[in-house]
C-alpha cells in the first residue's frame, strides 16, 4: 500500500457550484488531503472538507489530524464548521496559517469572526475536539512531526497566501494556489519552492486568454503552471481552482490542450487519488 496519497475533495474556487454541467470536476470548494503514513494533512477547509471528514470518522478511532490554510478567503474556510472530526473528544486538529501575523491577526481571530453572529449560529468554542492555532510567517520551514518537513512561502494574492511543500521520504508535494503570476517574470519564491517537486496542484483559474481581464484578483493560469512546472523540473503538475463558470465541457477542453503542452498534465477532479 503507498503510504504518500493525495485526495482530492473540492476542487473549485470562489463559490460551489453544485450544477449537472459541473458533475465531472465536482462543485466543492478547495480542500486536498495528503495522507502520510498514519497522518492526515488537509490543505484548505472549503466545502469539500465535509465530505473528507465523514470519510474520516468513520475508522472510529482517535485522530490527529493538520489543516494547512493557504489563506482565509471565504471559500477556503466555509467548510471549517461542518468538519465532522472537530466534533469528536478524543481527536487532535492543528489548524495552520501563514499570512495572518504581518497583518497582525491570527487565526483563531479569524475563525471566531467568521463563525460569529450575525453570519453563522455558533462560535468555534462547539469544537469538542483538542482544536489548537498555529500562525507562522510563511517562508518558515515547520516540522510537525518527525521525518515531515513543510517549506512554504508567500504568494501574490490580495490579504496574503501561502504556497506549501510537504516533504517527507524522499517524495514531495506541493500546494499552490491562490496567486497571481506576472506575465514573462516566472515567480523566483514559486520556482525555490517547487523545485524538483514529484507533484504541484497549482492555481489555474483561468486561461492565457482570460487572464488579462481579471489583472489583480489574484489567480494564475494552468498555461503558467506549466511554464513553472518546465523551469522547475516538476514531475506532475494538477491544475486545479477551477473558476465556477468553467462548465465539465469547458475543462475537458483545457485538459486536452495541457496533455497536449506538457504530458502527463492533470485537472483535478474530486474524488481523483494520486500515488506519490
Amino acid at each position: 500500500m503507498n503510504d504518500f496519497t493525495v485526495t482530492f475533495w473540492g476542487v473549485r474556487g470562489s463559490i460551489p457550484c453544485p450544477e449537472d454541467s459541473h458533475r465531472q470536476y465536482g462543485g466543492n470548494t478547495s480542500c486536498v488531503e495528503v495522507k502520510c503514513g498514519d497522518h492526515h494533512f488537509i490543505f484548505d477547509a472549503g466545502t469539500g472538507i465535509r465530505s473528507l471528514g465523514r470519510d474520516i470518522c468513520c475508522g472510529g478511532d482517535e485522530k490527529q489530524i493538520d489543516i494547512f490554510f493557504s489563506h482565509t478567503h471565504h471559500d477556503h474556510i466555509m467548510g471549517m464548521p461542518f468538519f465532522g472530526p472537530n466534533f469528536y473528544p478524543k481527536n487532535k486538529v492543528r489548524l495552520w496559517a501563514g499570512h495572518l501575523l504581518e497583518q497582525n491577526s491570527n487565526l483563531h481571530e479569524i475563525l471566531c469572526r467568521y463563525m460569529a453572529e450575525p453570519l453563522f449560529p455558533v462560535p468555534p468554542k462547539v469544537f469538542s475536539a483538542n482544536v489548537t492555532f498555529h500562525d507562522f510567517n510563511a517562508g518558515e520551514i515547520l516540522e510537525p512531526y518527525p521525518g515531515f518537513k513543510i517549506r512554504t512561502t508567500p504568494l501574490n494574492h490580495p490579504n496574503g497566501a501561502t504556497g506549501y511543500r510537504l516533504e517527507y521520504k524522499g517524495r514531495s508535494f506541493c500546494y499552490v494556489t491562490d496567486t497571481e503570476h506576472v506575465p514573462c517574470v516566472p515567480d523566483r519564491q514559486i520556482l525555490e519552492l517547487v523545485e524538483g517537486a514529484d507533484c504541484m496542484v497549482y492555481d489555474s483559474s483561468y486561461t492565457d486568454e482570460e487572464f488579462p481581464s481579471f489583472v489583480d484578483w489574484g489567480h494564475s493560469t494552468w498555461q503558467e503552471g506549466v511554464r513553472l512546472c518546465e523551469k522547475a523540473n516538476v514531475k506532475q503538475l494538477v491544475a486545479f481552482h477551477h473558476d465556477p463558470c468553467h462548465d465539465d465541457e469547458f475543462l475537458n477542453k483545457q485538459a486536452q490542450d495541457a496533455e497536449k503542452q506538457r504530458p502527463g498534465t492533470l485537472f483535478a477532479k474530486e474524488g481523483m487519488v494520486i500515488s506519490l
